[in-house]
């Protein structure tokens, strides 16, 4: 019965003393609060996102998971680009088989079907 009464006192002692320490018992202040880590390497505005800064880009870690303003950033630049990119695509194609159209006919009018 003694060793447990000495075993829970002790254990009440370091339990104590952690606490103190770690709130800042005495004249030691308590704990600095950690800065907030940031993105440091966001994605480039002067160019468009290349695979390579997609691959490279490392979000800090928070308390709960990703910062979701970095996140959020991020897929929003992302998707900005690649409905801009779309759309790049989309009139690009246009313009080819308006292209391809255009020199269809021409072809036609230039060698008729009739064999001349």
């Amino acid at each position: 019965m003694f060793m447990f009464l000495f075993l829970v006192v002790a254990l009440a002692v370091v339990v104590a003393a952690v606490t103190l320490s770690v709130v800042g018992g005495g004249e030691s202040s308590p704990l600095p609060d950690a800065e907030p880590e940031i993105l440091r390497d966001p994605l480039p505005y002067d160019r468009p996102v290349q695979r390579g800064d997609v691959d490279a880009l490392r979000f800090p870690v928070a308390v709960r998971g990703y910062r979701m303003a970095d996140v959020d950033d991020a897929l929003g630049r992302l998707g900005a680009e690649i409905g801009e990119r779309d759309a790049r695509i989309a009139d690009l194609e246009t313009a080819l088989a308006g292209a391809r159209a255009a020199s269809h006919t021409t072809s036609l009018r230039k060698h008729p079907e009739d064999g001349q």
